[in-house]
């Protein structure tokens, strides 16, 4: 057995052992009924969990028969929320796998709701793939991991599609700014040079893409808006959940760093939209459809 195999059996182990005692299912009944498991970096924003439910309420809609459960991807959200006494925390992906291994379920599919097959995404498949690994009783017979929104040129044109809808009230001669979270030092950064290519090609030049952890910064949105012409811009978060980042980084008055101090000291009239994408109904079909097709 691989040294990745001896950890998460360790680690599933001490998962269940440590967990509370819960009401579950049959094993016979969840051997032969399909989970699916729904990944999300998490918030610790009460407003802004609300498009994380959107999602996994879309999921439970779409497949009635699946059990779906939901995991955080952030050990600092969880902690956090853990401090503030909240209840239902959800688990990490590695407790949620173990809890449905011990309940008897055998067909998994792991499903993220990241922007981009980042640092975030390759920690979720490095579970999926070193649990895949085991054999027995503590292993899965079908354990899948589906795509992130920004998998390929595809799905990149998707998205370009959902956001133009999303911003069609949006008036002529306003640009729509959005902030992504970023990946440093990881390929996968290069999917918002791919959705802004498929927004040029649709939406003439209207939408600008930045982010926060990589480039393009928000200094190289205010060089392409100078050079648009454009004067107006409407900030919104191109990321799932519309929490500390969009609120803070993005949206704060105050805050002389924040983008929209920054688009306003360079002349600019701001205003913002602050919705995470997992409240648009768009972006939750997407969901469902991409979902769909990793239990094909």
């Amino acid at each position: 057995m691989s040294y990745k195999s001896v950890l998460i059996a360790l680690l599933a182990a001490s998962t269940v052992f440590a967990s509370c005692a819960c009401a579950a299912p049959k094993k016979k009944e969840a051997a032969d009924k399909q989970a699916i498991l729904i990944t999300a970096f998490g918030t610790s924003m009460p407003s802004a969990r609300k498009a994380i439910d959107n999602l996994v309420n879309a999921a439970k809609k779409a497949f009635p028969g699946a059990d779906v459960r939901l995991a955080f991807t952030s050990n600092i959200i969880r902690r956090k929320l853990t401090r503030e006494g909240k209840k239902n925390v959800p688990p990490t992906p590695v407790q949620a796998l173990a809890a449905l291994n011990d309940e008897g379920f055998k067909n998994v599919c792991v499903m993220p709701t990241h922007i981009i097959p980042g640092a975030e995404y390759d920690e979720i498949k490095n579970v999926v793939d070193a649990w895949k690994t085991l054999t027995g009783k503590y292993g899965f017979k079908d354990l899948r991991l589906g795509k992130t929104f920004l998998s390929s040129v595809e799905a990149c044109d998707e998205m370009a599609d959902i956001l133009i809808k999303r911003f069609a009230k949006v008036p002529a001669g306003t640009a729509v700014v959005l902030m992504g979270h970023g990946t440093p030092h990881h390929i996968a950064n290069a999917m918002y040079s791919q959705l802004q290519v498929a927004l040029d090609k649709k939406a003439d030049g209207r939408f600008f893409i930045g982010t926060v952890e990589n480039t393009p910064l928000i200094e190289d949105v205010v060089v392409e808006l100078k050079k648009a012409g454009l004067k107006k811009a409407l900030l919104s978060p191109l990321m799932i959940v519309a929490g500390d980042h969009a609120n803070n980084d993005m949206a704060d008055k105050d805050d002389p760093e924040s983008w929209y101090s920054i688009l306003k000291k360079e002349g600019f009239a701001v205003e913002t939209m602050i919705k995470g994408l997992g409240e648009d109904a768009g972006i939750a079909a997407a969901f469902v459809e991409h979902l769909k097709a990793a239990l094909k």
